[in-house]
């Protein structure tokens, strides 16, 4: 029998460990990031062209590399981290595998220039698909100038699973990110195609931030500090009535480096119980300093994975500093009032400011019953409001004011039935009742709204009417840089829905007009779940941005749990519905009437 085992060559074996380590053209981005990092730099510059797929191109003033040492960095598994096994439980450089160059070179065009910082002439390295095309002497500066240019050139078909220049680049930049929020004595910069996207001066952990996220960060962030005889925790958290409807601003560093873990993330956000939406996110950078022999980082080939030795240690601190950073605050008044047994476990102390007792402020001027009842239904058809409803049975709805009686299907685009079947009713503000020939009907009111406004805004971004209204006071939002880069790519869909918006700087906007049946209080919530359901579906091969868009601002403008309906609104409502292409189905998918046979209530009261 024939021999069938055999070594791969390196050039395959190389493209194989790319393939775990450079996903993309943000991989790479943040491996050679990190080397500037490792190698002292002060000042790092990163240029990107089309995204990172046609360039990558990042300066440093870092030590620079010799002849040998510029060679030898491209090899597999060639590194100055370690040395020995136990070596790998004392890492704190941010790499240390000694895979990433080589990776980086097997599949794409790598030109080095090198130099330490004293000697005359530096070395100018050129590789093409792990192959060796020149190396020579060259003048440069002193620190490491290294150029990646068409990533992925020699393996096409993971070029074309690339995603679009837009999302691509929203990936380059949250890596860019994630690399340097928590490095404030460094200074970054980061350009594309040309454009200035940062200028980061070398600074504190806020001005960082602030010079990463915006100026409007300076009032939303909240100090977190925390010592304990195992591990620190410092950074910052945001203040809870600047919860977002994304997790865009979540970040976890050990010892600098990035991290992903969900458990931890459960710490954060149950310190903020009660203190936001169910369907909100905190805002939070926080950096765990850690001895290296509490942690493993190698894990995963991109190291954004770690194991603790005792993670719900780590849990129970992170929770209890988060707590209070918000009490001391005071953000809460009943935060201190029963001590949390995780600080005394954690700290061995008490929060040393003294409690304040909250106060019960009474209006004696409230007068419940001058309130109205209806709140109306957002996007409804022409009918009015609140207190105008009466209006419908006098003959003085707008248009209609020399009409007697109420108005006609034809004249306000509504059906309201007369005979006893067509009576509405409504159940604990949340189903609409009406008796059909077969027994009764029972609709989901916000499911129906739902698939009504779905509809309506699928034949807006098909179509080219726009329903707008302008703001006599212009809406200024700020984003993360990466969804700030969705936005700006959603923007021409948005101005079919009725939104007016011009980009402000690199991650403001302001909102001139908003759709016709939006609140203007919603605006901002609305757009922030539209930019994260786009996060959370573009990646899936059936997407459909239109719907998903459509999805996005139904489920925001459609009638919330508790609102009060007059008969004559849950009339139009149920027209609107059958007037529905599936007016049975929600766009989630779940069902929006259902009919209880006359039989079946005959049995039941015969029981």
């Amino acid at each position: 029998m024939s021999n069938i085992i055999k070594l791969l060559p390196d050039s395959v074996a190389n493209q194989i460990a790319a393939g775990e380590v450079i996903q993309r053209p943000a991989s790479a981005v943040k491996e050679l990031l990190e080397n500037s990092i490792d190698a002292g730099a002060t000042s790092i510059d990163l240029i990107i062209k089309d995204a990172g797929k046609t360039l990558i191109q990042v300066i440093d003033n870092g030590t620079g590399m010799s002849a040998m040492d510029a060679r030898m960095c491209f090899e597999r598994h060639a590194t100055s981290k370690i040395s020995k096994a136990d070596d790998l439980f004392a890492i704190r450089t941010m790499g240390f595998r000694g895979e990433a160059l080589a990776s980086i070179a097997a599949i794409a065009q790598v030109e080095v220039k090198t130099k330490p910082h004293g000697d005359e002439l530096g070395t100018c390295l050129k590789i093409e698909g792990s192959t060796l095309v020149s190396q020579e002497a060259c003048q440069c500066r002193a620190g490491s100038n290294i150029l990646v240019k068409n990533l992925f050139f020699n393996v096409p078909a993971r070029r074309n699973f690339l995603k679009s220049n837009t999302t691509e680049t929203r990936h380059v930049i949250e890596e860019f990110i994630r690399v340097a929020v928590f490095q404030p004595d460094i200074s970054f910069s980061m350009t594309h195609n040309g454009k200035s996207v940062y200028q980061l001066i070398s600074g504190n952990l806020k001005s960082r931030i602030i010079g990463l996220f915006g100026k409007a960060y300076d009032q939303r962030l909240l100090r977190v500090e925390q010592a304990t005889d195992k591990l620190n925790i410092h950074g910052f958290i945001g203040k809870p009535e600047f919860a977002k409807k994304t997790r865009g601003e979540q970040y976890f560093f050990v010892n600098n480096r990035f991290i992903r873990q969900a458990y931890l993330n459960h710490a954060v956000t149950n310190a903020y119980t009660e203190l936001m939406p169910a369907d909100a996110f905190p805002t939070y950078f926080l950096n765990i300093n850690v001895d290296p022999n509490e942690i493993d980082i190698n894990i995963h080939p991109t190291k954004t994975e770690v194991n603790f030795r005792d993670i719900r240690y780590v849990y129970s601190v992170i929770h209890s500093a988060v707590k209070q950073a918000v009490g001391k605050h005071s953000l809460t008044p009943t935060i201190d009032f029963n001590v949390d047994p995780a600080i005394e476990a954690v700290l061995g102390e008490k929060p040393d400011r003294e409690i304040k007792h909250p106060q019960i402020i009474i209006d004696p001027e409230y007068n419940p019953f001058t309130k109205t009842a209806g709140k109306g239904i957002p996007g409804s058809s022409p009918w009015p409001t609140t207190g105008d409803w009466k209006k419908v049975y006098t003959g003085t709805v707008p248009g209609q004011e020399n009409k007697e009686g109420p108005p006609s299907a034809d004249d306000q685009n509504l059906s309201i039935p007369t005979d006893e079947q067509g009576k509405f009713y409504l159940l604990h503000t949340k189903y609409i009742l009406t008796g059909v020939r077969s027994g009764l009907m029972v609709i989901d009111l916000q499911k129906a709204h739902k698939r009504i406004l779905y509809e309506q805004y699928l034949e807006q971004l098909t179509g080219r009417d726009k329903a707008s209204q302008q703001q006599l006071f212009p809406h200024n939002l700020h984003f993360s840089p990466g969804d700030a880069e969705i936005l700006r790519s959603l923007k021409n869909d948005l101005e079919k829905l009725g939104f007016v918006i011009e980009a402000f700087g690199n991650s403001g906007f302001v909102v001139n007009g908003i759709p016709a049946d939006l609140l203007e209080t919603d605006v901002e919530a609305v757009l922030e779940k539209i930019v994260e359901n786009h996060k959370l579906y573009a990646k899936d091969l059936n997407y459909d941005k239109n719907a998903i868009l459509a999805r996005s601002m139904a489920a925001n403008t459609a009638v919330k749990p508790g609102t009060k309906l007059l008969e004559t609104e849950m009339a139009d409502i149920f027209n609107r519905l059958f007037a529905c292409k599936v007016p049975e189905v929600a766009p989630d998918g779940s069902k929006i009437v259902t009919i209880i046979a006359l039989a079946d209530i005959e049995k039941w009261m015969k029981k």
